[in-house]
């Protein structure tokens, strides 16, 4: 009943084009990775606790205050990353509405409910991270969210673009799409390492939290290696995943992906040794999370395309998966 209320309502906006439900979908993901930057400047300026309480920014008000005790650069910024939430939750429920008055199929309707549902819990952890002052676990678990959400957001915007009456088909065969797959485990083992670093790292996000949270106990230059250690094996199977792709003849769409994730990476650790010979630099600190948010994107995008939806009319026969 409460389902049929929603959708009566729903009913009376504009139906959305499909180009409309792309660009909604676009917003989506730039606004999902927008704020993990905005996170990482909030950390580097030292802002983490410019608004010292949740979800209040203060005591008794939800907009900053005069006060000495915090500088107002810093309630600023970290004011200006809470309100970048507003941003992701109209977008996310901008999202919602296009692809139900659109009448998508349930699998896009799933993923489109994921959006506002993940920026609910990333609100929670955002809470949490405040009232622990900035404990470094609870930064990593913000980061590795949001990296998450990231790559949710592509996936719905590739089923978007999709066919809903389509027939799902395989693009390269299962063994490069689970090679495929492993990609993204091992990006996923290089973003908890990148987390690890910043808990040991000098941008803790406060500069007073050094002294009053304990930070993560491990000699930097150690957890440095390590994630540069996966960084390598991440690239290395990106690589041998691209010699299975070229190998099949997989589609042009699949090659080109595979492109962009291979530049990507490879941009991004020329970012991570620029900030170890420089000795992580503020400004390379948002830039790294911000070729984190690359890489996650990009790698999902092209997980998305191992296995798509073409029309009933293209579709070939021999490669069309079974319903």
């Amino acid at each position: 009943m409460l389902y049929r209320g929603f959708l009566s309502l729903v009913d009376r906006l504009p139906l959305p084009a499909l180009r409309v439900q792309r660009w909604i979908a676009i917003a989506v993901i730039l606004t999902q990775a927008g704020i993990s930057v905005t996170g990482a400047i909030v950390r580097v300026t030292a802002s983490g606790l410019g608004c010292p309480t949740w979800p209040q920014c203060f005591p008794g008000s939800f907009t900053p205050v005069g006060v000495s005790e915090v500088p107002v650069i810093h309630q600023t910024v970290e004011f200006g990353n809470r309100m970048l939430t507003f941003a992701v939750v109209l977008c996310a429920a901008a999202i919602v509405l296009a692809v139900t008055r659109a009448r998508r199929r349930r699998e896009v309707l799933v993923f489109a409910w994921l959006m506002p549902a993940g920026t609910v819990v990333q609100a929670v952890i955002g809470g949490i991270t405040v009232r622990t002052g900035l404990l470094w676990w609870t930064v990593a678990v913000h980061l590795l969210a949001s990296m998450a959400m990231v790559w949710l957001a592509v996936l719905l915007y590739a089923k978007i673009c999709e066919p809903d009456n389509g027939v799902p088909t395989v693009q390269v065969p299962s063994p490069l799409r689970w090679l495929t797959g492993l990609t993204g485990v091992a990006l996923a083992f290089v973003l908890v390492a990148g987390t690890l670093v910043t808990g040991a790292g000098p941008h803790a996000g406060d500069k007073s939290i050094a002294r009053t949270v304990p930070r993560l106990e491990v000699e930097i230059v150690t957890l440095v290696h390590l994630h540069s250690q996966l960084l390598v094996g991440y690239l290395a199977l990106l690589i041998g995943l691209g010699f299975g792709i070229y190998a099949v003849g997989a589609p042009q769409a699949v090659k080109r992906r595979l492109h962009i994730v291979l530049a990507v990476v490879v941009a991004q650790a020329l970012v991570g040794v620029v900030q170890y010979f420089t000795d992580v630099p503020a400004a390379l600190v948002a830039v790294h999370v911000g070729g984190a948010a690359a890489c996650t994107a990009a790698t999902a995008a092209l997980w998305a395309a191992c296995r798509t939806r073409e029309t009933a009319t293209i579709a070939q026969p021999h490669m069309a998966a079974t319903l």
